[in-house]
């Protein structure tokens, strides 16, 4: 948000640009103070602070406020980084969506396409050769792990997902060439996952990281799947970088079931079918 008023100040007014200053020179304090101090801050009129939230794509100053404080507070320790002690419900729908909205939307900027490709070229190619594919993750990112083997198993291929690190070590020792681990991590430094990835790595498999880029577990990755966002891991619970994994997942998913194609499609719709034998309420 304080990014795109930054870029958007060529573009105002003169006054305007007066308000937006103020906004990037303290954007907590804007977010808390009344209009009439805002504008004599700003050495404006109160309708230019109003005219400026609506300029730069607000509905107006209360709009502007409450997604200004969503982008830079430091959230309530151990919570979750955009929300305080007192907000109402409503405070919460708003600042907990937007700051996921946000952080997918930098992601999709971010991400590194050709990193994408090589994954999805190396677990096209194990699906195809009928070689292992293994998803590591502890805590957290070991439902992210069991997330995507549940989504892979479905393309017919041999997936499986290990969230015990002695399992983790065990199957990684009978990996061999041909093979993928994927390997996911927000922080990157749980010891289980780094073991079993160089194991991994030295037993000739081709190790998929899916982690923040500059973490320890990026030293054992082939193919570095970076997953960068402002969440403190030592701070917050996972939230955001669940649903960012979670996400790289279903690129991942999808873009193996494109390349698998048309020898696909009669699987998906067979187990449709029997799925929907196992509904026992029918609709009306």
């Amino acid at each position: 948000m304080l990014d795109r008023i930054k870029a958007s100040i060529p573009a105002l007014p003169p006054a305007e640009q007066r308000v937006a200053k103020l906004v990037l020179a303290d954007p907590r304090s804007f977010a808390s103070l009344p209009v009439a101090e805002l504008a004599e801050r700003a050495h404006v009129s109160k309708p230019t602070v109003v005219r400026f939230c609506r300029s730069v794509g607000y509905d107006g100053l209360a709009d502007f406020k409450l997604k200004l404080a969503g982008t830079v507070n430091e959230g309530v320790p151990f919570v979750h980084r955009a929300v305080d002690e007192d907000d109402k419900p409503a405070d919460l729908i708003v600042k907990v969506i937007d700051n996921a909205v946000s952080a997918l939307l930098k992601y999709r900027n971010d991400a590194a396409s050709h990193a994408f490709e090589r994954a999805i070229e190396a677990l096209t190619a194990a699906g195809k050769g009928g070689r292992r594919i293994e998803f590591y993750g502890v805590g957290n990112s070991g439902i992210v792990a069991q997330d995507a083997q549940h989504k892979f198993f479905r393309l017919g291929v041999n997936a499986v997902a290990y969230s015990d690190g002695h399992v983790q070590v065990m199957s990684a020792t009978m990996l061999q060439p041909g093979d993928c681990a994927v390997i996911i991590s927000n922080s990157g430094r749980s010891r289980d996952l780094l073991d079993a990835a160089e194991i991994a790595r030295k037993k000739g498999a081709t190790t998929i990281v899916i982690t923040a880029s500059g973490s320890p577990l990026t030293q054992y990755a082939q193919i570095l799947l970076a997953v960068d966002h402002p969440e403190d891991y030592d701070r917050y619970s996972p939230m955001v970088s669940r649903l960012l994994h979670l996400t790289v997942i279903d690129i991942l998913t999808t873009g193996v079931a494109l390349r698998l194609g048309e020898q696909l499609r009669p699987m998906l719709q067979e187990i449709k079918r029997n799925l929907r034998a196992k509904r026992y309420a029918t609709p009306d």
